[in-house]
């Protein structure tokens, strides 16, 4: 039985490590939905996710968040306003060793922010990148006049996505006192 008080989901490109950031968190054994990748243009990996993955953390203060994986391939677009509804917000991965990130970052925000404003980004897969620089992320949000947080995380290490949770309640938090 599901018993959450509320949820952030995971969102983002095929491979980017969004079943990854889960696991790093649940304090519950993850339900995943991961399937034989038949996608190796899209992404070499051996699974990859073909429906909503879920996991649990709860707070230092009790609060208790599901965390809902979504399936990164376009494909399965049609749930992803679904798993959205009533969401705190959603960490948008997408994987740095993409041939095209910018246009994968533009592409799942682009979708994205029509279900929230409460986004924060995380870049992944650095470490095995690094002849490519990042600076291009800050520079494509802020020629488009984007404030969200950005961040550069391993999706296997749990303070990387702490700290990502930490700034969706932060700035919800703030945009709550704002209309108030």
């Amino acid at each position: 039985m599901i018993l959450q008080q509320y949820k952030i989901v995971f969102a983002g490109s095929m491979g980017a490590g969004k079943t990854e950031a889960i696991r790093s968190l649940s304090e519950v054994p993850v339900l995943a939905t991961e399937a034989f990748n038949t996608d190796t243009q899209a992404h070499s990996k051996a699974e990859t996710t073909v429906g909503i993955d879920y996991g649990e953390i709860t707070l230092d203060d009790g609060v208790k968040i599901g965390l809902y994986g979504t399936p990164g391939q376009t494909r399965f677009d049609f749930i992803w306003p679904v798993i959205c509804q009533g969401a705190l917000g959603v960490i948008l991965l997408v994987d740095h060793n993409s041939k095209v990130p910018i246009e994968e970052l533009e592409g799942y925000l682009d979708t994205f922010k029509d279900y929230t404003q409460n986004i924060s980004i995380g870049i992944t897969h650095v470490d095995e990148n690094k002849g490519q620089s990042t600076t291009m992320y800050r520079e494509w949000l802020t020629q488009n006049n984007y404030q969200y947080p950005l961040f550069f995380i391993d999706a296997r290490k749990q303070e990387h996505i702490l700290l990502m949770i930490e700034s969706l309640i932060a700035t919800l938090e703030v945009n709550l006192k704002a209309t108030h």
